[in-house]
């Protein structure tokens, strides 16, 4: 990468807004620690799915960083609300997931449902800082196909190399 394409990326994390979505608050602290450790000054917080949804709507995020296991509202069933075009007024905000869960099922139901980016915790300010690039500079576009909304889907074997990376990456994290 040029020293021109890094001042872009610089001034582009300047000026983005983050939106943190997880039931832990020392999860959030941390995900805040991080995001300001590669440049992103500004980060907003909601404990649970719903008050996640809220702040989309009030405070207009340009990506969000979602828990999968929550109560109530979980990150699936949080993400398809936001997937809803017809009842959600920002349907195309940038999804990346950030979990403990990296089964295979679970990279690949994230995907379905209109997910961008998967990352397993704990997370290298590296790896958030590639998806954040990925969603911001080289956005998929998003797409109506039959019950899916969400940006156009990786070929399948994307999709696989993907959930074999996390797997990888979970399995080299926990030995």
């Amino acid at each position: 990468m040029s020293i021109d394409d890094e001042k872009n990326i610089e001034a582009r994390f300047a000026t983005t807004k983050v939106l943190v979505v997880d039931d832990e608050h020392y999860m959030r602290k941390v995900v805040r620690a991080l995001l300001m450790s590669i440049g992103i000054r500004t980060v907003y917080e909601a404990p649970d799915g719903v008050a996640g949804l809220e702040a989309i709507r009030t405070l207009g995020p340009d990506i969000v960083i979602l828990d999968w296991e929550m109560p109530g509202l979980d990150g699936p069933g949080f993400t398809r609300m936001v997937r809803s075009p017809e009842t959600f007024p920002f349907p195309d905000v940038p999804i990346i997931m950030l979990t403990g869960h990296g089964e295979r099922a679970r990279v690949v139901q994230a995907l379905e449902i209109g997910v961008n980016e998967f990352l397993l915790k704990p997370v290298s300010s590296k790896a958030m800082r590639d998806r954040i690039v990925s969603v911001l500079l080289r956005p998929r576009p998003m797409v109506k196909s039959g019950n899916y909304y969400g940006p156009v889907p990786r070929k399948a074997t994307s999709v696989k190399a993907e959930a074999d990376r996390a797997i990888t990456q979970l399995f080299v994290v926990n030995t």
